[in-house]
Order: C-alpha cells, then structure tokens, then sequence
C-alpha cells in the first residue's frame, strides 16, 4: 500500500536567503561555514530539529526548510523565524546577517559568485560548465518553494493541472525583485525574467515556465523529463544532470517525494509574510483541484501559451498587471468580472479561501492594501536611487527579517535618505 500523501495531508515549505556583511550588506560566502558551525563539518545539510538548513548553488545563499512534510502551516512562521535567529547568531561571528527579499539588489555576479565547493561540487560545476553560472539568473535569486503532495495518477494530474492553472497569477502576490544592479529593472518580479532565461542554451529544460499539461506520470516522463534528458546529453556525457530537478519550469513533478514543487515565489521581508503567501497560494490550488472554483476539465484545456502570457503580464508589472482573458478568469472562478489587476484578483481569491490560521490574515492584507513587497521597496526607493538610499533600504529590510516585522515602504523604507 502506498505510504504517499494526499492532496493537502502535508506541505514543504523551502525558503533561501542571501547572507551579507553587516555593515555593507554586500554579500558574504559563507553559507559553508554556517552549516559547518551547526553540523561540525562541511556537509549540504544539517538537520535541526522540525527544520533542516542546507546549501544551494551559490555560497552566499542558504536554504531552510521543513525536516519533512508538515501537517499544517499554522506553527510554521515561528519555526522559521527561530531558524533566521540561530542563523543570524552564528552569522554574527562573522560579521555577517541574514537579507530576505529574490535578489540582491547590487551584487555583481560576474565578480562575486561562488560556487559552493563542497557535496554536490561536480553537480554545480557542471551546470556552471554548460550555462556559466555568473549570471543574475543563477547565482543571484532566492525564493520559496512551496511543496504539495499527491498519491497516483489521478491525484497527480489534478494537483498538476491546478497548479498549472494557478501559476501565472503568483507573481502578482509574491513579487520581491525589482532592483538588480543598483538600479530598478522596470519589472515587478526581475528574478523570474532572469531565471526564465538561465537555460536558454538548451530551451526544454525551463520551457514556457507554465507547465505543458499530461494526463498522467508516464506521459510527464514522456512530454516533458525525457526531451530535457535527450537534449542536455551532449553537453553531460557522465548523465550528472539528467535528474528530474533539471527541469526549471515554474513548477516541477518531484516524483522522488511524490510532489509537485511550485517555486515561482519571492522569498518576502519574514517567514509570517512568506507562509501567509503560501498559505494563499494552497488556498486557490486547493480549490482548484477539488472543482469548487470550476469545472475540472477546463483547467487542462487552457493553452500553456495563453498561460505564458498571463505570467508575462505579472513579471512586469505584479499586482498592477491587469487580467483580461475571460475564459482565464472563469477557470479561477472569477468568470463574472470582465478584467481584473492583480490586487483585485487576489483579494477576491482570498475572501473566498481565507487561509485557516488566523494569524497568517494580517501579513496578506498587508500585501493587498500596500502592495506586493516589490512596489513598497520602489516607493521606498525610488526608481533611481543612490547608493546610500538603496543600502538604507535593505538595512531596514534585514532589520524586518530579524525582528519579524513587515516592511512598510512609507514608514521605515525610507532610513537610507
């Protein structure tokens, strides 16, 4: 008998941050030498208790995440909050602090990334060997990736299509990347414009972002993994990279865990902010999936490329992208509004499928009323901010991630002027 979840029976919660020097905020490689700390040696992950930390690809970036699925999300912000305090402390003996937000907004990648040296190594070189990993795309983003947990095909391709379904209106919530190069890019969410052109070299690998649909594992094996495998082959002799996480569409099959891995979100200014996202998130997909927002057949029937350009709309321009496809809207169950922007949407999304935890209410209606974490950040900032009004900015973002609190563009994002 199978010993995988059902549809919502428990959730993965992954969320990475850049570690950076305390006065300057320029980042740090030390992501090693944290773990070392925790784990006394140089290992990619080190368990701690319902929370594990590990690496990522680059060294100035670590992950945390659930030590398995939990049940719920309701314990979640707290847990995570005590892990940024234990990472924060080791960190200090360093010089170093934990920044939240999905990209640094001046590091140059081309001068500072560093591959993390250690377990994994050949895998990192590797890609960095086909793709070169300098780029923003590679070593400078972070996010949370939210994991749903399905038992056999039917459950599978309906969590699939749900999610699929879903993706291209996350960015109008999540968005937290506006800056990169100590300058606004013009885009609300610049990580995922960057991260859908890492592998533009080898174009199956992250396809249109939005998924294709299937309608079963076999035929994912077949549409989607085995084009990638066949692609990537000439370019990785030794098959290091031809592993089901090679795919880098929005969302992936994680069918060594039997779930599906939705990373299309911005890490946020604190945990709370990030599980009250997720928590949304669950929302809409849940209904989804179970049919309460709509008929269960249409949500394979939309295009992926009509998908595509939805999620285009949201990179840009995040709560202020404007939805106009009716027949997109009437699959999320809003077919009575002719369009919608992001906020709009969204709010509507959440009156109908309020997370269950109270507590998690507060940080969305933070985002909803003030805007996704990527516009307070502009209004902080400005469009073309100088070098002392930007780090005062981030200081007073990593001082949020710290104390847990939520970043208020109009009250605290302005200590850099």
């Amino acid at each position: 008998m199978s010993t995988a979840l059902h549809l919502f029976e428990g959730y993965g919660i992954e969320i990475e941050y850049m570690i950076v020097e305390r006065d300057s905020l320029d980042v740090l490689a030390l992501a090693d030498q944290v773990i070392r700390k925790a784990a006394g040696g140089f290992v990619n992950e080190v368990e701690r208790g319902a929370l594990a930390w590990s690496n990522e690809l680059a060294l100035h970036v670590i992950e945390m995440k659930t030590n398995g699925p939990a049940p719920s999300l309701g314990p979640l912000p707290a847990l995570f909050q005590a892990g940024v305090a234990d990472i924060d402390a080791i960190l200090a003996e360093f010089g170093g602090r934990l920044m939240p937000g999905a990209m640094h907004p001046w590091m140059n990648p081309d001068t500072e990334t560093r591959l993390w040296p250690h377990e994994y190594n050949p895998i990192y070189e590797s890609y960095n060997r086909i793709f070169d990993c300098r780029g923003h795309g590679w070593s400078n983003l972070q996010s949370m990736h939210v994991n749903l947990p399905f038992n056999g095909d039917d459950e599978f391709v309906r969590l699939h299509d749900a999610i699929r379904a879903a993706l291209p209106v996350l960015p109008m919530l999540a968005a937290s990347s506006p800056f990169a190069d100590g300058r606004s890019q013009g885009l609300r969410d610049f990580r995922m414009h960057v991260y859908r052109g890492n592998a533009a070299r080898i174009p199956s690998i992250a396809g249109a972002i939005v998924p294709e649909p299937v309608r079963s594992r076999a035929q994912y094996h077949e549409k989607i993994l085995a084009p990638m495998y066949a692609d990537i082959a000439p370019h990785d002799a030794d098959g290091i990279l031809q592993e089901e996480w090679l795919n880098s569409r929005g969302a992936i099959a994680r069918f060594d865990r039997d779930a599906i891995e939705i990373r299309v979100l911005d890490t946020q200014e604190n945990p709370r902010a990030d599980l009250a996202v997720a928590a949304a998130v669950v929302g809409l997909v849940r209904e989804l999936a179970e049919g309460r927002a709509g008929d269960l057949d249409a949500l394979a029937s939309v295009g992926t490329e009509r998908l595509a350009r939805v999620f285009d709309q949201a990179v840009e321009h995040a709560e202020l992208a404007v939805v106009d496809d009716r027949d997109y809207l009437a699959v999320l169950g809003l077919e009575s509004a002719g369009s919608l922007n992001g906020r709009d949407l969204w709010s509507r999304l959440v009156e109908r499928a309020p997370p269950a935890e109270a507590h998690l209410h507060a940080p969305l209606e933070h985002i909803l009323s003030s805007g996704t974490l990527s516009s307070r950040l502009l209004r902080a900032a400005g469009d073309l901010p100088n070098p002392d009004r930007l780090r005062g900015v981030y200081r007073v973002l990593c001082d949020c991630l710290a104390a847990g609190e939520p970043f208020d563009a109009e009250n605290r994002g302005v200590a850099g002027r």
